[in-house]
């Protein structure tokens, strides 16, 4: 669901935003994602989170700026063309006038029908941070719309909210991330999904080079991301063509991660 959110943090309705964008970040239009700074308030985390939820507003109007602008361009051009021509009657004016304003409400109402900015799910990242009184606020946000809440922290993170009944009793589940599987790792490497700015096509790795980041790695996402990352920046420095198990060691040897 968020597969572009970092997008989707940038997108910004005052700037040119390609019709590709657009389309990929709809598919966001269900939830947001919310990391609260290391100190924060109440109304932080509460302004915080509306104002995720006003991106995607703003994303719904610039859809459907989009379906009306290039109708009302030509409507300017045609009432602009109208007013600088002497020859062209009044009621020629007129009538280009007034399609002209009619599209333009029909937009303007449409706009207006875009419906409250709220979403069914957000993403509180970093949850570790939030101090009670955050947390009371998130409470809150969740008894009065009803919006799905996940807090993402560290181990540990679910025994905080057992010393305040009001927030616990609120608590669906609590689910551990564990580290990935030797199986799901393969079909990680073998699929589509690289860190952003790498690339590193799968034909690229052999069998031992596999097993090895397996190995290094211990099924650790974020670990996998750090080590791809330098085994492309180790390919690209010495313009080799594939990946060897030499290029692995030298990628984790440059990286704080131990002997694996």
């Amino acid at each position: 669901m968020v597969t572009y959110w970092d997008e989707f943090e940038r997108f910004d309705p005052y700037k040119y935003n390609t019709p590709s964008l657009i389309q990929r970040l709809e598919g966001l239009l269900g939830a947001v994602m919310f990391t609260p700074s290391v100190t924060n308030t109440p109304n932080q985390v509460q302004a915080g989170i509306q104002a995720a939820q006003g991106r995607i507003y703003n994303l719904r109007e610039e859809r459907i700026r989009r379906q009306h602008e290039p109708a009302l361009e030509v409507l300017r051009e045609k009432l602009s063309r109208a007013a600088r021509t002497p020859d062209e009657s009044d009621e020629q004016y007129e009538h280009v006038s007034q399609e002209f304003h009619d599209t333009l409400n029909f937009y303007r109402q449409a706009r207006r029908s875009i419906p409250k900015p709220e979403t069914s799910l957000v993403i509180i990242d970093e949850a570790d941070r939030l101090r009670m009184a955050s947390l009371e606020m998130v409470r809150d946000i969740f008894d009065r719309s009803e919006v799905g809440i996940v807090l993402v922290g560290m181990p540990g993170i679910e025994k905080r909210p057992a010393r305040y009944p009001q927030l616990y009793s609120r608590v669906g589940f609590v689910h551990e991330f564990r580290p990935l599987t030797k199986k799901q790792m393969l079909s990680v490497l073998r699929g589509i999904w690289r860190p952003k700015g790498v690339k590193l096509p799968i034909k690229l790795f052999d069998d031992e080079s596999l097993a090895a980041i397996v190995r290094i790695t211990g099924g650790n996402f974020r670990l996998l991301h750090r080590l791809l990352t330098q085994i492309a920046r180790v390919i690209e420095i010495n313009k080799l063509d594939h990946v060897t198990v030499p290029v692995v060691d030298a990628a984790r040897e440059s990286l704080v991660i131990g002997v694996a």
